[in-house]
């Protein structure tokens, strides 16, 4: 939940309580009941009080949408209504004074919620000076009495109740931010985990104990020869798969040899696991596509030759290069003869020739990182096209003569 909508809640929660809240200073100023059990001392500033506080609870109620704009700065001027609204009902109907000073506390805890700590205790402190300054304007005061005694205890309950709720909406904006945070992370987890099982190669099958396939991977779906997708039934889709997982389940046998599941798709070898210990209500099926274990095999035995090849070169090498020293020292004696001269310069000949197979060899063996080299496309069209064309021509200039259909008849 955003901060936006929890200052709407708690708008919207203030100012219900605020048509309420009108609604019982209009049976306090209306109803028969009031005017015979409370007698109203002022009946009609109490009668005004309901009227303006039903006014402004509705008109309070209507507007809440357009107070997220500036949340703190309404809620301010709605509390400050609060109290004057509050103050005059008490000097209105002073025997229901307890009743709406009470009232009046809940007004001021939930304002304390979106407002900061001081503005907070700054209307708590107003209120409090409002019940204590309607003491002092009411006509049956005479000196320091109980009702002096009941107010100042309202202010200190007002003060006491505006930190607390102004502290627990912190700790409970902070607490809803945290798992909104929390919330996305999990989200965002989720998603990546989906995205690596679907482009995994391996095929992966979640099926139920009804045998019905819940949720499959790309790579599950292809190798299972790319079904409908509303086909959920295992028995359908590859009765041996099914098999297997029957006889893995209820017998603990695990047949490892190499299927196909269906025509033109690799063999695949399946394994299977539960998603929770000692419970079979959901299993996990991994398919391994024996190509890719094939593929693997074959890069490590040419990786082996590679580096058996370079091995049997660098061995090869030495008595090689023994053999050339010996016949350059060979062919630095006077006393050969012609034929014998001969021979030793095929001997160096064909000693270059192998060491340059040789070095073929380790050079393929070494496997080199990829050097990028920039090109320009362009050019290299345009070079390639003009040697293509000169070799053309080159070849017709040759084809000519004995492609003459008059030369070949004279």
């Amino acid at each position: 939940m955003s901060s936006a909508s929890m200052a709407r809640r708690e708008l919207y929660f203030l100012n219900w309580f605020r048509f309420a809240q009108a609604v019982v200073y209009g049976v306090l100023a209306y109803g028969t009941l009031s005017n015979k059990w409370l007698n109203p001392d002022r009946p009609a500033l109490a009668q005004a009080v309901a009227i303006a506080a039903m006014i402004y609870a509705v008109i309070a109620l209507l507007r809440t949408r357009a107070w997220l704009s500036r949340p703190a700065l309404y809620t301010a001027i709605a509390i400050t209504l609060d109290i004057v609204i509050a103050i005059a009902a008490v000097m209105a109907m002073h025997n229901a004074r307890i009743g709406i000073a009470m009232m009046l506390m809940v007004n001021l805890a939930g304002a304390a919620l979106v407002l900061p700590m001081r503005l907070a205790l700054f209307f708590a402190a107003l209120a409090a000076l409002g019940l204590l300054g309607q003491v002092f304007l009411t006509p049956k005061f005479n000196g320091f009495d109980g009702e002096l005694l009941e107010s100042a205890l309202f202010g200190i309950v007002y003060m006491a109740a505006a930190g607390m709720c102004n502290i627990l909406g912190r700790q409970m904006r902070a607490s809803e931010e945290l798992a909104q945070r929390r919330g996305l992370d999990l989200a965002n987890l989720a998603q990546v985990n989906e995205l690596i099982i679907r482009r995994m190669k391996t095929g992966v099958l979640l099926v139920d104990d009804g045998n019905q396939v819940h949720q499959f991977n790309e790579s599950a779906w292809m190798l299972l020869g790319s079904p409908p997708m509303s086909q959920r039934d295992l028995g359908t889709l590859a009765p041996e798969l099914s098999r297997r997982l029957f006889h893995w389940r209820h017998y603990g046998k695990l047949d490892e040899t190499a299927i196909a599941l269906a025509e033109g798709v690799p063999e695949i070898v399946p394994r299977f696991t539960r998603l929770a210990a000692n419970d079979d209500s959901n299993i996990l099926i991994f398919l391994d596509d024996t190509s890719l274990v094939s593929r693997r095999a074959e890069e490590l035995t040419l990786a082996s030759l590679g580096r058996l090849s370079a091995s049997i070169a660098h061995e090869i090498r030495n008595p090689l290069a023994a053999i050339r020293y010996s016949a350059q020292l060979l062919a630095e004696s006077e006393d050969l003869v012609d034929a014998d001269q001969r021979m030793v310069e095929i001997i160096n000949n064909h000693c270059s020739r192998l060491n340059e197979i040789i070095e073929n060899i380790l050079q393929l063996s070494r496997r080199e990182r990829s050097r990028p080299e920039t090109l320009d496309l362009n050019a290299w069209a345009l070079d390639s096209s003009t040697n293509t064309a000169k070799a053309t021509t080159s070849a017709a200039i040759r084809c000519a003569p004995s492609c003459n259909p008059m030369r070949s008849k004279r």
